[in-house]
């Protein structure tokens, strides 16, 4: 049977494609948008569960035509669009023609399952998609057992965090709750908490990461909240040689996390 085919923008499934930008739609159906072959081959490998997948053939990069063939397997819907339909409902410059739909990321912090000496990221009240997409391709490439939002501004199903992830947000275990529910989760299973925060003097490099551990880090404006500093292990700083006072946050997640990974190995 040939694909359905749609050339119109009025189109209900169009429609419903472009409402999933919003962060109720997305939770009211319980689904997010994955754009980009990579992302989609990445998210599928990790056990996405595609749903429906639109493509544009106009739009294919080098190697698109011989891969979608394999992520089609299972989709129960797979759809063509015209160019000005698909460019309508990409949410990147620049689409490559592969825009799929996916069951929304599970977050549930008590269906986390770590091993005996986990190393995790904390993010407090990030608010931007591409930072906490920037420490998801992180832990993925650093092996962070979990990545947890706590008080979290964005979703973690945010197309432009999916984006951003490279679809890591579905191959690294994530979860989201209150600071207070996070914080509590922490104490509970024995995982020491180290705050990153200008105000310390104890080097990022002067701790011992090697059991278990979580690695937080703040809103990009205010840091972490006296709550979480409060609940600290340790508060740790990274030394800033220059006039600015402070690095992006998914970059000082990154520099302490590969420390931490450093001390382990």
């Amino acid at each position: 049977m040939a694909d359905l085919h749609i050339t119109s923008a009025a189109n209900p499934r169009v429609k419903t494609l472009v409402g999933l930008r919003r962060r109720r739609a997305r939770s009211d159906a319980g689904l997010t948008l994955v754009e980009g072959l990579e992302e989609t081959l990445l998210a599928t490998t990790a056990g996405a569960r595609l749903r429906e997948l639109y493509y544009c053939p106009e739009l294919f990069g080098a190697g698109a035509h011989e891969l979608v063939p394999q992520l089609r397997e299972g989709v129960g819907h797979v759809v063509r669009l015209s160019r000005p339909v698909f460019e309508k409902v990409a949410y990147r410059e620049g689409p490559d023609g592969i825009l799929a739909v996916a069951d929304s990321v599970a977050a549930d912090l008590a269906a986390l399952r770590l091993p005996q000496s986990p190393l995790l990221l904390l993010a407090e009240a990030v608010e931007k998609p591409g930072n906490l997409g920037a420490m998801l391709r992180t832990a993925d490439g650093a092996g962070v057992d979990a990545v947890l939002a706590a008080d979290p501004v964005t979703d973690w199903s945010n197309p432009n965090l999916v984006r951003a992830s490279k679809g890591t947000v579905f191959s690294v275990p994530v979860a989201a709750d209150s600071t207070q529910a996070v914080l509590a989760w922490l104490a509970e299973h024995g995982i020491a908490l180290v705050a990153t925060t200008p105000d310390t003097d104890l080097h990022y490099a002067d701790v011992d990461y090697t059991g278990p551990v979580a690695i937080a880090v703040g809103a990009e404006k205010t840091g972490l909240t006296d709550a979480a500093l409060a609940a600290a292990t340790y508060r740790v700083r990274i030394p800033m040689a220059g006039r600015a006072d402070s690095l992006n946050v998914a970059t000082s997640a990154a520099i302490v996390a590969y420390e931490a990974v450093r001390q382990r190995r």
